[in-house]
C-alpha cells in the first residue's frame, strides 16, 4: 500500500482458522466497501512488519491495522477503527471506545488471545 492511499491496511493472522473466519465475516458485512481495506496475511512476513514498525511477536498477539494517513493502531483501537467501516457495526465500535468497557474488552481480547496461541503451539513462553 502505498503511502496517501485511501485504504486501511489490516494486518492478520492467516495461520488462525478464527482469524481468517474474521475476515471473511468483515468483507462480507463490508459489501461494495470492502475494496477499501486491504488485508495483509502478517504469517512469514516478519521484514515487512519490522519495516512499518510492527515487533511480529507483537503481530501475533495484538491486531494491528494503519489507518488512511498510515499510522498504526492495535488492539481496541484497531478493532475499533474496523468496525467504523462497516456501518452495522458503527454502534458496536462507539460502545467498544467507552473507557470501562475498552478496559474489559482488552483484558478478554489478550486473555483469548494468549490461549489460543498457545493451545496450537505458536506461543511459548
Amino acid at each position: 500500500m502505498n503511502p496517501g492511499d485511501s485504504k486501511i491496511c489490516v494486518y492478520y493472522d492467516g495461520a488462525c482458522p478464527q482469524c481468517v473466519k474474521d475476515r471473511r465475516n468483515y468483507e462480507r458485512l463490508l459489501g461494495q466497501s470492502q475494496n477499501d481495506i486491504q488485508w495483509i496475511d502478517i504469517t512469514g512476513n516478519d521484514d515487512l512488519l519490522r519495516s512499518i514498525g510492527i515487533d511480529p511477536k507483537k503481530a501475533l498477539l495484538e491486531l494491528h491495522v494503519r489507518d488512511e494517513k498510515q499510522q498504526v493502531l492495535s488492539e481496541i483501537d484497531a478493532y475499533i477503527l474496523l468496525m467504523n467501516k462497516v456501518p452495522v457495526l458503527k454502534p458496536l465500535a462507539k460502545i467498544a471506545g467507552l473507557s470501562l468497557i475498552r478496559t474489559g474488552l482488552s483484558k478478554a481480547y489478550r486473555r483469548r488471545v494468549r490461549r489460543r496461541l498457545q493451545r496450537s503451539g505458536r506461543l511459548k513462553e
